[in-house]
């Protein structure tokens, strides 16, 4: 099943939603069958559709799966953020703000919630106002000018009957919820980077992946390999993980005997293989080493373009230290991104091998980088790349001064 937008749930809990490009909440096919919940305001000049407003903006807080979607109304915006629970058995929280310097109106297209408070009784259920088809189950509520409404979607019923369809106090709020994403993905690796746009993306793309299905993953092995490598470096049990490591390992054998194997084929097959490590099964791993090594791919050129989705987690780490078949590591092998130029940066926990992991920060001397390193894991040899050409060593940690770009 594919879901277009931004996945929403918590860890642990089968409960997720889909938030499309104007902040409708779309419940996956749960045991209650929860209906779509749209949104819309009521502002001085008229209704405000966001599913049809160009002045719609919406962005990931720091590439979590809190969402806050912005309409522009008249004197400021009203502001929607989404944020799931895991408290109080499982709850979606849909806070509206009123940034505006006046009072609105906001309207769900269902009461289907848990509320702080009653909706008010305007009669908007059913109605046409302009262009906009309010459905029967529609309720309102007012936000004047500095406030907030809370409401929240029940993860499972018996959270509705515990608490009497109200929703309860002291939840998480959007920053809170944001850090505990930030934890959660930075497991894996973590990226302090001059482009801070980057780095939300590979946050994305990892909450999604610990949000999704892997049968949403569909026939691509190699996305499959790549989500399931990530699973493991985010904390998910690898032993749990090995059938299905093992199915797209070999799926994707078959279609490189064919076709060859690209710079995401080998990334993959990397992965499966640091998958079987941590498993402990030493002989997938090996036999997933030796396909690697027939078939090529380590090192090959990435593409100039950063890609969309799974794949994006490894073009971006192997953009900062590419690991070789030799047993070796490069670092910036295509050398410094020009907009990085006298910009200090740093990365934690990037693979350098099936059993080895760097971490490394720049510090600008004037016109000359200071490259600071320490690997973890098995020995490795760390080289320059275009940055450094002539510059290597086998030292766990240590601190060198690399020419002028």
């Amino acid at each position: 099943m594919s879901h277009v937008g931004i996945t929403v749930g918590v860890l642990g809990a089968p409960w997720r939603a889909t938030i499309d490009g104007g902040g409708a909440l779309v419940p996956w096919g749960t045991a209650q069958a929860q209906p779509r919940l749209d949104w819309w305001v009521a502002a001085e000049d008229r209704w405000h559709d966001p599913q049809r407003e160009s002045s719609v903006r919406q962005r990931r807080i720091e590439g979590t799966p809190v969402v806050e979607t912005r309409v522009r109304v008249p004197g400021g915006d009203v502001v929607h953020r989404v944020v799931a629970v895991a408290d109080a058995g499982g709850v979606t929280v849909i806070e509206v703000e009123n940034e505006s310097a006046a009072a609105v109106a906001v309207v769900f297209s269902h009461g289907q919630l848990l509320m702080q408070r009653q909706p008010v009784d305007v009669n908007v259920a059913g109605r046409t106002i302009g262009d906009i088809d309010l459905p029967a189950s529609a309720v309102s509520f007012p936000v004047a000018h500095g406030t907030s409404i809370r409401v929240g979607l029940a993860h499972g019923a018996d959270v509705n009957r515990a608490n009497g369809g109200r929703l309860p106090e002291g939840l998480p709020g959007a920053v809170a919820v944001a850090r505990g994403w930030l934890r959660q993905t930075e497991a894996a690796s973590r990226l302090v980077l001059p482009d801070e746009a980057l780095v939300e993306r590979v946050t994305a793309a990892r909450c999604e992946i610990a949000l999704g299905h892997l049968d949403d993953l569909g026939e691509n092995p190699v996305d499959a390999l790549i989500a399931l490598g990530e699973l493991v470096r985010m904390g998910v049990d690898a032993e749990s993980l090995v059938g299905a490591t093992a199915t797209a390992a070999e799926r994707l054998a078959r279609s490189a005997r064919r076709c060859g194997l690209d710079w995401d084929g080998a990334a993959a097959l990397a992965a499966a293989q640091r998958l079987f490590i941590a498993a402990g099964d030493r002989r997938a791993a090996d036999d997933v080493a030796a396909i690697r090594q027939r078939l090529g791919g380590a090192g090959a050129p990435l593409p100039a373009d950063a890609p969309e989705g799974v794949q994006l987690v490894p073009w971006v780490e192997q953009r900062l230290a590419t690991p070789l078949d030799n047993g070796s590591c490069v670092l910036l092998a295509d050398g410094f991104d020009r907009a990085w130029l006298g910009a200090n940066f740093e990365v934690h926990h990037l693979p350098a091998g099936p059993r080895s992991w760097v971490g490394y920060a720049v510090r600008w001397h004037g016109e000359r980088p200071a490259v600071l390193w320490e690997v973890s894991g098995e020995p490795v040899e760390l080289r320059g790349g275009v940055a450094s050409t002539t510059w290597s060593s086998r030292e766990a940690r240590g601190e060198s001064l690399w020419p002028a770009p």
